[in-house]
């Protein structure tokens, strides 16, 4: 039954049937409409209270929780419900790779009309928590406020946090004091600049009014054992700066990269500003099959560094060169991918738009004594043209990891007037694959399939498909 509350709606004893899209779980209204939900597990039966109507839909919230799900477990973080990092964190991991395994299924399905051969089952991660190799925390002056601590009359004290966004919020900043998400010395480098920044009266930002010295912190570790970290300051105060800095060094001595910024503008994105090196070096190493990777503050590279390898190892698998192919690897990034299979491929052509990302991966290249890659920058669209295929010859395969937004359908059309032999499609968001898939099926069909799960505790999944001509 449901009964009207302030103009929204509560519907009584739902069950919550399904994961859907964005990490949201789903229940059906007595009316039949869809009913998506943030803090429920498939399973439970609840009570909801609606916050959004459209004609087919329903937004809500569970507010009272009748029966819990036998899929449930308990989270580990202190701040899940709050933090809006680790949505899936309250389910048991095992049906986590259930439901990334229907979305990806469904997407190619129903969005893509595309048949499937025999889905290879998805691939788990290893490790479920402290898996990523990148963080980025924000400093705040007026850190998020629980409801209880806004109904109390007590003292709160400083309000500095240093943290994560609340989701929705640009201006608000919870304060974290353990994250699940990034091994060891994270945690302790992160409250150890809070607690002496407090105790040394470095201001903390204030986003609405553009005040304070300290801006973010990012804490980049590597399986070679290399850490990096990178202060970004609002304006330059080299006294307060120093002291900081200098704490940093001699507290984690194990700190091989300490880098800071001064970033005076409106937002607080690095790619547009110089990036000093403090201490040690200006880069730090990831290592893969022997092949060494250069990563500086603004390089892009897979965050979950372990099954990153085995998605290149299912890329690779799914190409399956003989040693005597040209492959193009599009959206190449830092020509990681790129690189992974060279030794299996008689010439490699990466291409990619980010002018840094192409400096990068041809450093990486002569670093590691790969002679066969060569690598082009330019939005891919254009460059990736008849003229570019004439100068740089027809490829045998394609490798393509496109961004969430998929393939541009100009780079699909020319993929489709080039027809090569094999496509091998990486993607993060198979709704966008699936689009981009339907184009090519009455050139390619579907070969092989197999779902990757970078990201544990999340609803976020990346898909490889094989794609032969027909």
């Amino acid at each position: 039954m449901a009964r009207s509350k302030n103009k929204r709606q509560v519907f009584e004893n739902i069950e919550v049937i399904d994961a859907g899209a964005k990490g949201k779980t789903i229940g059906k209204a007595p009316d039949g409409r869809v009913i998506f939900l943030p803090n429920a597990v498939p399973g439970d039966i609840v009570d909801v209270q609606t916050f959004k109507k459209r004609k087919s839909y329903f937004e809500g919230k569970a507010i009272k929780f009748h029966t819990l799900s036998n899929k449930r477990t308990t989270p580990q973080c202190e701040h899940f419900g709050v933090c809006g990092g680790c949505k899936w964190q309250d389910m048991d991991y095992k049906y986590q790779l259930e439901y990334k395994q229907k979305e990806v299924t469904n997407n190619l399905v129903r969005l893509g009309h595309l048949e499937l051969p025999e889905v290879t089952p998805i691939l788990g991660s290893a490790e479920q928590y402290f898996y990523r190799n990148k963080m980025e925390f924000s400093f705040s002056d007026s850190r998020w406020l629980t409801i209880e601590e806004v109904q109390s009359n007590e003292d709160l004290g400083d309000r500095n946090a240093l943290g994560f966004h609340i989701p929705g919020m640009w201006d608000k900043i919870l304060d974290i004091n353990k994250c699940w998400l990034q091994e060891d010395p994270s945690n302790a480098i992160r409250n150890a600049v809070k607690d002496f920044a407090i105790e040394n009266d470095l201001e903390f930002f204030n986003t609405r009014n553009q005040t304070g010295l300290l801006r973010t912190m990012m804490i980049r570790t590597s399986t070679t054992g290399d850490l990096m970290v990178m202060i970004q300051f609002f304006k330059e105060d080299k006294e307060k700066r120093e002291l900081l800095l200098d704490f940093l060094a001699g507290t984690f001595p194990q700190i091989t990269s300490l880098q800071y910024v001064i970033n005076g503008k409106a937002n607080d994105t690095i790619y547009d500003q110089n990036v000093i090196c403090y201490k040690g070096e200006d880069h730090i190493f990831e290592e893969m099959e022997g092949l060494r990777f250069k990563i500086n503050a603004k390089s892009f590279y897979q965050t979950n560094s372990h099954q990153a390898y085995e998605l290149y190892k299912i890329t690779r698998d799914f190409a399956n060169l003989k040693g005597d192919e040209l492959v193009y690897d599009l959206y190449t990034g830092t020509g990681t991918i790129a690189q992974f299979v060279a030794k299996r491929a008689k010439h490699v052509i990466g291409v990619e738009a980010v002018p840094d990302a192409i400096i990068a991966a041809k450093e990486n290249a002569l670093l590691n004594g790969i002679d066969n890659a060569d690598f082009f920058v330019g939005d891919m669209k254009n460059v990736f043209n008849a003229e570019f295929i004439k100068q740089n010859g027809h490829p045998d395969v394609i490798i393509t990891d496109p961004p969430r937004d998929g393939m541009h359908k100009d780079v699909v059309n020319q993929i489709l007037n080039i027809a090569p032999e094999k496509i091998v499609y990486v993607s993060c968001n198979s709704a966008t694959q699936a689009r981009d898939l339907a184009l090519m099926k009455e050139v390619y069909k579907i070969t092989k399939t197999q779902a990757v799960d970078m990201f544990p505790q999340t609803h976020h999944v990346e898909n490889v498909v094989l794609l032969e001509k027909i």
